[in-house]
């Protein structure tokens, strides 16, 4: 009898074992959509020191153009160096309103009263923006990091997220999430940091850092 060089398991019956498997795991799959059937506006975060947070929020603009959604987008701190995702969505002004409001990481800016103004005027575009029902999909970029700094009243801000049009969903990125908006939020993922090139001197790279 023939073995499985990586699993050690016989060659004899592991299709039909695989395939019974399966057909468990689909029935238990099948049985969690049929359960899922509440349709609404999401609250999505994505946090921690991993790379990616922003890069998933704006995945997830694109893919709801794709279905036709009209999206729009608010940068709390970046903003000083036009990003990829920037240049690209500015081609679609009728399908992505695109609010670049920062103005640089605040070790750059190195001016906190600044930084707070910065960050009370994006809110005041990104309260405009969670008040039209035509918005399918707001991008929140890097808001995580204007509450952790505490450059914005999270208790105003997840107000202002309750507010919203039932539909709409919004797209939460930045480190630092703060608890009371993870309560808040209905999809968290927290992006761990296992290796970045960064550290052996690699400086960042078009089309993968910005």
């Amino acid at each position: 009898m023939t073995t499985d060089n990586e699993s050690n398991i016989p060659d004899d019956g592991r299709d039909e074992r695989h395939k019974a498997r399966m057909e468990r795991k689909k029935e238990v799959v099948d049985q969690k959509i049929a359960s899922a059937q509440i349709e609404r506006g999401v609250i999505v975060i994505t946090t921690g020191n991993g790379k990616g947070k922003s890069s998933s929020g704006f995945g997830m603009v694109v893919r709801a153009m794709g279905h036709g959604m009209k999206t729009a987008v608010v940068q709390f701190i970046k903003g000083a160096i036009p990003s990829g995702e920037e240049q690209f969505l500015r081609r679609f002004p009728d399908e992505c309103a695109f609010h670049v409001m920062g103005e640089g990481y605040t070790w750059e800016t190195q001016d906190r009263s600044r930084d707070v103004a910065k960050a009370e005027a994006a809110w005041e575009v990104a309260r405009g923006l969670l008040s039209d029902p035509s918005v399918a999909l707001v991008l929140l970029d890097e808001l995580n990091i204007a509450l952790k700094l505490h450059y914005l009243d999270v208790d105003r801000v997840i107000a202002d997220l309750r507010a919203r049009p039932p539909m709409q969903h919004v797209v939460i990125t930045g480190r630092g999430a703060p608890q009371a908006l993870i309560d808040a939020a209905d999809t968290v993922t927290d992006m761990t940091l296992v290796k970045h090139a960064f550290k052996a001197g690699v400086k960042a790279q078009r089309g993968v850092e910005m």
